[in-house]
């Protein structure tokens, strides 16, 4: 049964249930559990169960599960036939008034052909997980990235673990700091190819419309920082993030850059998180 185009508008009409929305788009294509919902947003597990109520009945989202657990997430297909049917029904199909997305042309001029791309990666802290993503694509396709970090609430000085492992695997970690992400916003603000994603709690937080219409992926990964146990534990928990990272980062580099449009491109990011996950 198809549903009204009333009916979806009138499900994200509610200013938290947009808000909802909008963080599961942020976290595509993963799929969140209802209770990190719940403590990014500040919603009562009760309140926000009724909010995603209605945006499922409005075909907005999903919801799958994880044994027990349930895990919600953007519903694309029900999202792009809300956007096809508003410029069908109501701009009657003229792209005067409701210009419709671009058509994917491969290897034309929504192709991504300038080297090198600038990419930056954000953390919440931005002292272990982001500085590696930053150091990895430095050190692996420097010629052609040029690699920024920032965290949404940095810490003053990079983790002490996270540094000696970089040094260990030959990195060079001189001028790495930790960087709120402000340094990167404004009216000054460089220009973006690429902006990932690192952790989960900064994918959840509101920003900003990212300068030069970036290319953007969540590439969660656990914080390594959390860690608990000996030593030992510890450190092979900053390897297993490490790891993770440089899986993600070496799919990326290898991605032909020149040859798919930007759809093509960002579908390819996406699968470079759903693959690391499988």
């Amino acid at each position: 049964m198809e549903i009204a185009l009333t009916s979806q508008f009138a499900a994200i009409s509610h200013p938290i249930r947009y808000q909802v929305l909008r963080l599961l788009l942020r976290r595509y294509p993963d799929d969140v559990p209802a209770g990190e919902i719940a403590e990014a947003l500040a919603i009562r597990p009760n309140t926000l169960s009724a909010y995603l109520s209605h945006l499922l009945r409005a075909r907005l989202i999903r919801q799958s599960r994880n044994g027990t657990q349930r895990l919600y997430g953007a519903d694309m297909q029900g999202l792009h036939s809300m956007n096809a049917r508003l410029f069908e029904e109501c701009c009657r199909g003229r792209p005067d008034i409701c210009p419709p997305l671009p058509a994917p042309v491969p290897g034309g001029d929504m192709t991504m052909t300038k080297t090198p791309y600038r990419v930056l990666f954000i953390c919440s802290g931005n002292s272990a997980r982001s500085i590696f993503a930053e150091s990895i694509l430095r050190h692996e396709a420097g010629d052609r990235f040029e690699a920024h970090s920032a965290g949404t609430r940095p810490t003053s000085e990079l983790n002490p673990m996270a540094v000696a492992m970089l040094q260990d695997k030959g990195h060079d970690i001189a001028g790495l700091r930790s960087k709120n992400v402000m340094e990167y916003q404004g009216a000054d603000a460089l220009d973006f190819d690429f902006v990932f994603t690192v952790c989960d709690a900064a994918a959840n937080e509101e920003c900003p419309t990212w300068h030069g219409q970036p290319l953007t992926a969540h590439w969660g990964t656990p914080d390594p920082v959390k860690a608990e146990g000996t030593e030992a534990e510890r450190m092979l928990a900053f390897q297993h993030a490490y790891g993770a990272l440089r899986r993600r980062i070496t799919a990326f580099t290898a991605l032909p850059f020149d040859t798919l449009d930007r759809l093509s491109l960002q579908a390819a990011l996406d699968d470079i998180s759903r693959t690391e996950k499988a």
